[in-house]
């Protein structure tokens, strides 16, 4: 698997403390690899969980970070922030996708690790809400789960028994470069599918195993090996995490 340098320098313990999915930091870093992300910048990092990547932002570009979460409260977050030192420059939100307290063109830059599926599959999302936060010529970027195609049935046949209702948003990099592309608001700058996405994935999926239900609440034991059972099934491949990169026009 690829070697992301600088998430090496974080503890490995303090990033499976507080992950909620798939290595963030490791998604962030393949993303910001395709952004110009510069000190002083402001950006929205939605969707930002505990708030791991908005520490990676913070302490690796020095940009200003907008830590916006619907699931873990602003307060919490702003704890970890002050114990990791930087509560000057990133400041916890709690909002709804769909209710953003920002003023538009806002931001230099809008990223998303492993969030965006949740809610910006809605066709009419990135034009009349998402885009209208970045000023002219700044970036936006997304890590998300998918698929290296699209599928008739939305799933492979491989994936039928473990599916579940919010897997639809699983999309290919194709799929998502033409959903916003068709606005005519930004230039797609980069879409690609990660390298060995099931290894970037797996590290996850074994945590999960005797701790998912533990941290996340839910009634059933078996969700807590649904990950692994979910790569495992994968037998065609098919599974991609997609990184998508743009800049806005004007």
């Amino acid at each position: 698997m690829k070697r992301y340098p600088k998430t090496e320098k974080y503890d490995s313990d303090w990033i499976s403390k507080n992950w909620m999915g798939p290595n963030p930091l490791w998604l962030l870093e393949e993303l910001c690899g395709n952004l110009e992300l510069k000190p002083g910048m402001r950006v929205l990092d939605m969707g930002c969980g505990k708030g791991l990547t908005s520490v990676f932002l913070a302490r690796e570009y020095g940009v200003t970070v907008f830590a916006n979460d619907l699931w873990i409260s602003a307060t919490n977050n702003l704890k970890r922030f002050e114990e990791a030192g930087v509560s000057g420059c990133v400041f916890p939100i709690h909002a709804e996708a769909h209710a953003l307290p920002y003023a538009d063109g806002f931001f230099d830059a809008a990223i998303s690790i492993d969030s965006y599926q949740y809610y910006g599959t809605d066709e009419i999302y990135f034009p009349t809400v998402y885009s209208k936060l970045i000023k002219s010529g700044g970036q936006f970027g997304i890590v998300v789960p998918g698929f290296v195609k699209e599928f008739d049935r939305g799933r492979p046949d491989t994936l039928a028994a473990l599916w579940q209702p919010d897997m639809y948003t699983f999309h290919s990099g194709a799929w998502w470069r033409a959903l916003w592309e068709k606005t005519g608001f930004v230039e797609i700058t980069a879409c690609y599918d990660m390298e060995s996405p099931k290894e970037v994935w797996r590290p996850w999926a074994e945590w999960c195993k005797g701790n998912f239900n533990k941290e996340f609440g839910g009634g059933d034991d078996g969700e807590d090996d649904l990950e692994t059972k979910f790569l495992d099934a994968d037998v065609n491949n098919d599974i991609a995490l997609v990184v998508m990169a743009a800049r806005k026009k004007g």
